[in-house]
């Protein structure tokens, strides 16, 4: 069984999942966000084999990496199968794989803030925030929106304001930070509706 990229203990690792169908310059703008503002060793795209919230299937996997691969031409992120190779159908089970096979290994979850926003809907989301550290961070239009998340609402008490962010990778869950900033409006969904990702 894999268990991802390599991982010595004591490194942070950023973990954002996601289709990435296709992967996109949000992806990487919100990638660099979190590996500045979250102070991670290393970013994984976790690329799923599909969202268990989508009815519609996204590409075939393989063309998905090869494409997040294409694009990211940084050694700080790795696109990652994982889930995949693990069987994994929800973060929180990926998660828990993670974790028991690279131990020492410090993770936070990664996410846009409009992800945030329907974050209460996830499986076992609770057990997310209360296992590993949550960053959110800045997209379009959401940023306001996703403070008032159920979420966001439930774990107000554990968010990280402010120059606090800068610990987020160091946290003892539930410990969770949104951060803003400049905002890529790139969208998976836009491209696919223009015909740019056959």
């Amino acid at each position: 069984m894999s268990s991802g990229p390599e991982a010595p203990p004591g490194y942070r690792i950023g973990l954002l999942g996601g289709s990435f169908d296709p992967p996109h310059e949000g992806h990487l703008h919100i990638t660099r966000q979190a590996l500045r503002r979250f102070r991670f060793n290393r970013v994984w795209w976790l690329v799923s084999p599909g969202n268990p919230l989508k009815t519609r299937g996204p590409a075939p996997l393989a063309r998905r990496l090869e494409a997040c691969r294409a694009l990211i031409g940084d050694d700080r992120i790795e696109a990652t199968g994982v889930e995949a190779e693990l069987g994994t159908r929800y973060t929180a089970d990926t998660l828990a794989a993670l974790r028991r096979l690279h131990p020492g290994v410090r993770f936070t979850w990664l996410m846009g803030a409009d992800n945030l926003m329907t974050f209460h809907l996830w499986e076992d989301w609770r057990w997310i925030m209360e296992t590993v550290p949550v960053g959110v961070i800045a997209r379009p239009g959401a940023a306001a929106k996703a403070r008032l998340a159920p979420a966001a609402r439930a774990f107000r008490r554990h968010r990280l304001k402010g120059a606090e962010a800068a610990r987020l990778s160091h946290a003892r869950a539930p410990a969770w930070a949104l951060v803003t900033g400049a905002t890529s409006p790139a969208s998976s969904t836009a491209i696919r509706a223009r015909g740019d990702w056959p």
